[in-house]
């Protein structure tokens, strides 16, 4: 049977309209169920959760929720505000990276829970890797999953050449953090974070490191905060326990390359692909490549070749992909 805190959950979640939750909790409820024994008891709970996110998803266009929050004044020039529909399922990464952003999705819907136990949910993420392996739509997963907006911020309207003026930016995206619930997306931290004592140190960036430092610090809110960087190494060693996780992206494996390619071309027909051959030759190529790679084959297919993708036009847009890394 389920506990009374699952079905107090449930009740809550269901009247506050808090879709997440009310998923996360019936899940935990059909899994409590198949450990005591009651398998068709848990069958039918998965089966009706089930069926439940299909017709939550179908309305989910209609339903998106209205932004309450739009940057203004000196913010709007700093904060990039979006409602992203993007979810993890979208995000094609190792199993154990998505793993462990499951696991940041479901503290986060059940952040109650940890609280009856005086824990928090991870809200400070660190994402490290090369360019195009998915950092940016990790980001806007998250956001999707939790139901609350992306705020991008960007980095030209934040850095500027006048003293103290960073500062003071950062200060404005803080202000926002704590006031307006969201995900903040911060990109190429390593222009805010980089190391000390590096030839290209100067007082004003170690100014603005030494600020941003503080605001993590003193960052109390319920809003997630993840960080992205291209260069980890440029990184401050003092950033990185600012953060809860931190969490390495790659490029693609031979079944990575594989499964980004053909979820990218799941319309067509791809009888005639070596897929041992393409995945050779297409070692080394970010996710952001591969998919621009399935893109320009998928135009060929359509205008040249009936829909069908043809194994020399698919080696030849991943060999002008690479080749762009090598010019």
């Amino acid at each position: 049977m389920a506990s009374s805190k699952q079905l107090l959950g449930l009740i809550r979640s269901h009247a506050t309209g808090d879709e997440s939750s009310f998923f996360a909790i019936a899940e935990h409820i059909a899994s409590d169920a198949a450990k005591a024994g009651r398998g068709r008891m848990a069958d039918e709970i998965r089966t009706l959760v089930s069926n439940l996110r299909t017709e939550a998803s179908e309305r989910r266009p209609s339903a998106r929720p209205t932004p309450i929050f739009a940057p203004r004044g000196e913010l709007a020039s700093i904060l990039h505000a979006s409602y992203p529909e993007t979810r993890i399922d979208d995000l094609i990464l190792s199993e154990a990276l998505e793993t462990r952003l499951r696991g940041v999705t479901r503290e986060h819907r059940e952040r109650e829970l940890l609280a009856e136990r005086g824990l928090e949910p991870r809200r400070k993420l660190l994402l490290a890797g090369p360019p195009g392996t998915g950092k940016t739509m990790t980001a806007a997963a998250l956001a999707g999953e939790l139901g609350l907006p992306l705020f991008t911020v960007m980095l030209d309207g934040v850095i500027t050449k006048f003293m103290g003026e960073t500062a003071a930016k950062l200060r404005l995206v803080f202000d926002a953090v704590e006031t307006t619930r969201g995900v903040y997306f911060f990109d190429e931290v390593d222009a805010l974070a980089t190391s000390r004592g590096t030839e290209n140190d100067v007082g004003e960036a170690r100014r603005t490191l030494n600020s941003l430092l503080q605001f993590l610090d003193q960052d109390k809110s319920a809003s997630l905060l993840i960080a992205a960087t291209n260069h980890s190494a440029l990184l401050d060693a003092a950033i990185f326990r600012r953060f809860d996780a931190s969490l390495a992206y790659e490029r693609p494996s031979s079944d990575g390359i594989q499964r980004i390619l053909k979820a990218h071309l799941g319309r067509f027909s791809m009888a005639d692909v070596d897929w041992i051959a393409v995945s050779s030759n297409a070692a080394g190529l970010s996710q952001a490549d591969l998919v621009a790679a399935a893109k320009d084959a998928a135009r060929v297919a359509v205008l040249d070749h009936n829909g069908i993708i043809r194994n020399e036009v698919l080696g030849t847009c991943i060999a002008e992909r690479a080749q762009l890394h090598r010019s």
